[in-house]
């Protein structure tokens, strides 16, 4: 059964990826790099550590959707559509709010309400650490990635003078 659901997921997904990059990423343009320029980076970058994802998974690179391939990284939500969502739960958690973000949960709470304790938890996840979901990844490829990650994973905290 959980199979049959997924594939509906799919399908959901091929029919509106398309879209959402044409209506919600209109003014984004597709980074400068490739999977194989980006495994020419230092072992230790950020852009190195993306390279070698795209190798793992035998993913390429969607224009206009490079950081999303980031946020798996930097959050080490899985690449599986129970992950997927789960990366938008943390997403909302971390403040992003979009339309395409909040049909993804509904629709993927409704078709997969089993994983609803690890969404909660990416949700949290996501509230604790630094707001990240609008970075241009791209400018940050030949940083160290344990600098980025080290970053992000230190929460915001507010300073009164």
């Amino acid at each position: 059964m959980k199979k049959i659901r997924v594939q509906f997921l799919l399908f959901v997904y091929d029919k509106t990826q398309k879209l959402y990059r044409k209506y919600f990423k209109k003014k984004k343009r597709q980074w400068q790099f490739n999977e194989k320029q980006l495994l020419e980076f230092q072992e230790d970058s950020l852009g190195r550590k993306l390279g070698e994802f795209y190798r793992k998974h035998g993913f390429s690179m969607i224009p206009k959707m490079e950081n999303h391939d980031v946020h798996h990284l930097i959050t080490g939500c899985g690449t599986n559509f129970e992950d997927e969502i789960a990366m938008q739960y943390l997403l909302l958690g971390n403040g992003k709010l979009n339309a395409h973000l909040l049909a993804a949960i509904v629709l993927g709470t409704i078709i997969l309400p089993e994983y609803v304790k690890i969404y909660i938890k990416a949700y949290k996840k996501g509230q604790n650490m630094r707001a990240f979901y609008h970075w241009d990844f791209e400018e940050l490829l030949s940083q160290k990635y344990e600098h980025v990650m080290d970053f992000i994973q230190q929460k915001e905290t507010v300073v009164l003078h």
